[in-house]
Order: structure tokens, then C-alpha cells, then sequence
């Protein structure tokens, strides 16, 4: 994998150069706070390339955060739903098991000792 990387890099690079040797073609740029009186088309095109890749992945990366903390969120309103129903189901289960021993207790307490059958 390592290999084949560094084979992009070298193929990109080249390309890279190739593309500011054949374009030289000098231009005049006026940009909003500077005005670079003569550069190579090429080496602009490749600024430009740069610079858009860049502002790119920023962008992509605040918005895969912004989807990603959605999801996460998601998951956890869930898992948080999820653990309300089996907490409210353990207490029905242990009001029920309070109610019926409850019933066992009284039961038998009302059953006194002088009340045997003579059986």
C-alpha cells in the first residue's frame, strides 16, 4: 500500500511539473487583495488545483463531522429509549413481585394458630 502511494506522489508530481513546463504561457492575474503582474498558466492552474483541494477536504471534513455527531446522536437518543423501556419494565416486574408478596404475607398472617382443622 505504502508502495503504491508514494508511486501516486511521484506520478502526481510529475504531472504537476510537466503541466508548468508546457504551459508557460506567462498571464497576468488580479486577485482581490494582490495583483501578480505575470505567472505561468500552468503554475496557476496548479495553485488554483491546490487551493480548491484544500478548501475541499476542510469542508468535507467539517461536514463529515457534522454528519457524523448526527449519527452519533441518533444512536445514542436510542440507546437511551432502548434503556428506559427495560428500566420500566424492571419496575413493573419488581412492582408486581412486591404486590404479589405483599398478597403471600397477608395471606398468611390471617391464618392463625388456633385456626387448625381438627384434621
Amino acid at each position: 500500500m505504502r508502495f503504491i502511494l508514494t508511486l501516486l506522489l511521484i506520478v502526481l508530481f510529475v504531472y504537476s511539473l510537466a503541466l508548468v513546463l508546457l504551459n508557460g504561457t506567462p498571464v497576468s492575474v488580479d486577485l482581490w487583495f494582490n495583483h501578480v503582474p505575470e505567472m505561468r498558466v500552468g503554475l496557476l492552474v496548479l495553485i488554483t488545483l491546490a487551493l480548491g483541494i484544500l478548501v475541499g477536504l476542510l469542508l468535507g471534513v467539517q461536514v463529515f463531522r457534522v454528519f457524523q455527531n448526527h449519527w452519533e446522536i441518533s444512536r445514542l437518543q436510542k440507546e437511551i429509549d432502548r434503556l428506559r423501556k427495560e428500566q420500566i419494565q424492571q419496575a413493573q416486574s419488581a412492582a408486581a413481585e412486591a404486590a404479589a408478596n405483599v398478597r403471600h404475607e397477608k395471606t398468611i398472617m390471617d391464618i392463625s394458630p388456633e385456626d387448625k382443622s381438627p384434621l
